[in-house]
């Protein structure tokens, strides 16, 4: 069988490593990537010997890219005429737009989480509704927050079934490397109830959700705490056991000397990680308590890389490459390499 030919709309912070994702896919090809400048990201690739071909998605600008010494393939409507699907990680509303040329080609594409829920049929998670993306046309990927929590509830609700779930998240307030936020010293509450909470029960209908989200100032991750109602009766123990069977949930400690978001950032990097990406989120076990009979948790959401195996699996679902979720979660899986430390 051929391979299924990807082109990545957006080369930033998800961008490149969307590109990333789909060149370790074994049975997905990687045609290229287009920006429209030569930021950082783009200069890196290519100092880096350009691994993939660059596609000008601005191509008044193209004199900006050759002056920087940016290999040009063509423009981003060559590269949507020569694949089979998209994964657009371009800034918010630039997907929306970049969709009118998906469809003239009709091509199919995916969207990230900062994009309206109106830019595309499935609203798409690899866990927990991988049936609804079979055969689509356009899915959205839920947020990097959401899409950690998603995994988390989901994998407790297909146990036991989730009532309703309450969270709380503690956000990073912007990217490694990031500026535009400004340098703060300040916590900063939105208004409830967040989004993510609304965007679970989008996914998960069948579960309330409701939840407030507070900024801080950092840049390594998110950490979410959850209480969830489950419908049949869980253990402290018990919910340990699911969780850590989670193929894409990593079950961690204190006493191991993960105290925090920075710890998990600093484990991944000191595992040679790329960027210090680490696909999984994590799950302290030593957050894990009863509330009668509520149980109430803690995971660590690393932003930057937690929504590249879904997007793996929404390219499986909308090609159909396979039809059953837990075989398309698993290749992802195999691919991207999650679970290595449980050997």
């Amino acid at each position: 069988m051929a391979k299924v030919r990807v082109g990545v709309a957006g080369y930033g912070v998800i961008g490149q490593r969307l590109a990333d994702g789909v060149s370790l896919q074994g049975d997905m090809e990687l045609a290229g990537v287009a920006d429209v400048a030569p930021t950082l990201s783009v200069r890196a690739l290519r100092e880096k010997g350009m691994p993939y071909k660059f596609y000008t998605a601005a191509p008044d600008k193209r004199e900006d890219l050759d002056k920087a010494g940016i290999p040009i393939s063509g423009t981003l409507e060559d590269l949507v005429q020569n694949v089979d699907v998209m994964l657009d990680a371009t800034s918010a509303g630039i997907g929306a737009k970049n969709k009118e040329l998906y469809k003239k080609y009709d091509i199919k594409a995916i969207f990230q989480g900062g994009e309206k829920d109106s830019v595309a049929d499935v609203f798409f998670h690899g866990y927990a509704n991988y049936e609804k993306g079979l055969g689509a046309q356009f899915l959205k990927l839920t947020s990097c927050n959401t899409t950690g929590l998603i995994r988390a509830v989901d994998c407790l609700d297909r146990a036991v079934g989730v009532e309703k779930v309450a969270i709380t998240i503690i956000r990073r307030v912007a990217d490694p490397g990031d500026y535009h936020r400004g340098l703060t010293n300040a916590l900063q509450v939105e208004h409830a109830p967040s989004h993510q909470a609304l965007d679970l029960m989008t996914i998960m209908p069948h579960v309330q959700a409701t939840g407030i989200l507070i900024h801080t100032p950092v840049t390594h991750g998110h950490i979410i705490t959850v209480v969830a109602t489950p419908k049949k009766t869980l253990s402290i123990e018990s919910t340990m056991d699911l969780l850590g069977a989670h193929p894409r949930i990593r079950m961690v400690s204190l006493d191991e000397g993960f105290l925090g978001n920075a710890s998990l950032f600093r484990y991944a990097r000191d595992l040679g990680n790329p960027r210090g990406d680490m696909y999984e989120i994590a799950a302290w076990r030593d957050s894990i308590v009863m509330s009668g009979n509520d149980v109430m948790f803690a995971i660590n959401v690393p932003q930057e890389a937690v929504v590249i195996p879904e997007n793996m699996d929404a390219i499986r679902a909308c090609m159909r490459m396979q039809e059953d979720r837990i075989e398309a979660t698993s290749l992802t899986n195999k691919y991207l390499g999650i679970g290595k430390w449980r050997n």
